[in-house]
């Protein structure tokens, strides 16, 4: 009676503990891949980054650079990425070092 008990308490445990929350993964990513609308910042499963230029049945076409587009299944799409504005900041930034580093090593 004993060992048909702890049989239960273990296999609840385990749907606890591991098939519960695969579940909630599941339905939070097939709710991103049904929210996905043009314009959004995505990361797909491989690590492509772009944005979502056209969103049809079972595909979407990534933007990956100006004018180029890559055509990707739905179900690849990893994240979706917050854009915070603040990255074209960060790049001048970089470029104004560089230019700084520059003029630096021209006084020698």
């Amino acid at each position: 009676m004993g060992s048909i008990l702890f049989l239960g308490v273990l296999l609840g445990l385990m749907y606890a503990v591991m098939i519960r929350p695969q579940q909630k993964r599941m339905r939070e990513h097939q709710s991103l891949i049904r929210s996905l609308e043009e314009g959004d910042v995505v990361v797909t499963a491989s690590g492509v980054h772009g944005a979502v230029a056209e969103v049809e049945e079972t595909f979407i076409w990534l933007e990956v650079a100006p004018e180029v587009e890559l055509k990707i299944d739905r179900a690849s799409i990893a994240r979706r990425l917050e854009d915070s504005g603040d990255d074209d900041d960060d790049d001048d930034d970089v470029d104004d070092e560089l230019v700084d580093a520059d003029t630096t090593d021209d006084d020698d």
